[in-house]
């Protein structure tokens, strides 16, 4: 059976702007996915990337464009400059953790809607009634926002270390159990068709 490590980061735009569109493709081709949030401001830091607020004022205006036109083709909207971001993606980060270990809910959903709370709703989602609400609608026991916080926090430093020795250098990014890696939502048609091809 296919299996994708999927690595993202709760405060991305692309994360969000990738939908639910990897569960379906799940679906579609039988493969599993192993959820693996991760501190993005440190994996950039780990493998030569830099975070958007330092980058040159070119790439930073580039990167606005881009989110615009990225949303707008898979029907999203997004707010360029949303209220609390950057903001702490531990909590959250966390809670989806907790979510995958627990059961219980649609993970898709679950990461879906943490991201769509920066990005199209304008919420704080490191604050705990953010955290417990996105764990209702996918389905999820809210109590998992306070569950196992120090395992959970473990896994998260956890994950960064294995995408950097992975090879990951971004969110988000799919890795198969055959070492095929793909960087960036609009690299779910490319996974697609490896995992088709690979049936």
């Amino acid at each position: 059976m296919a299996h994708i490590d999927y690595y993202f980061a709760t405060l991305s735009p692309f994360t969000y702007m990738a939908g639910t569109r990897l569960e379906e493709i799940a679906g579609e081709c039988g493969a599993t996915i192993a959820y693996k949030p991760l501190d993005v401001a440190a994996l950039f830091g780990r493998t030569g990337g830099t975070p958007p607020k330092d980058r040159h004022p070119n790439r930073q205006e580039y990167r606005l464009q881009d989110m615009r036109r990225q949303a707008s083709l898979v029907g999203l909207p997004i707010n360029l400059k949303p209220a609390f971001w950057p903001t702490n993606p531990a909590p959250s980060s966390y809670a989806i953790i907790a979510a995958a270990n627990g059961g219980g809910g649609d993970m898709g959903v679950l990461v879906h809607a943490i991201t769509r709370a920066v990005w199209a709703e304008d919420r704080d989602i490191s604050q705990d009634d953010v955290i417990r609400d996105c764990l209702s609608k996918a389905g999820f026991d809210p109590a998992l926002a306070d569950a196992d916080m120090l395992g959970s926090a473990e896994t998260y430093a956890a994950n960064l270390e294995e995408a950097v020795s992975c090879g990951a250098f971004g969110v988000p990014f799919y890795i198969t159990e055959t070492d095929e890696r793909f960087w960036g939502q609009d690299r779910l048609g490319d996974l697609h068709a490896h995992l088709m091809d690979n049936l």
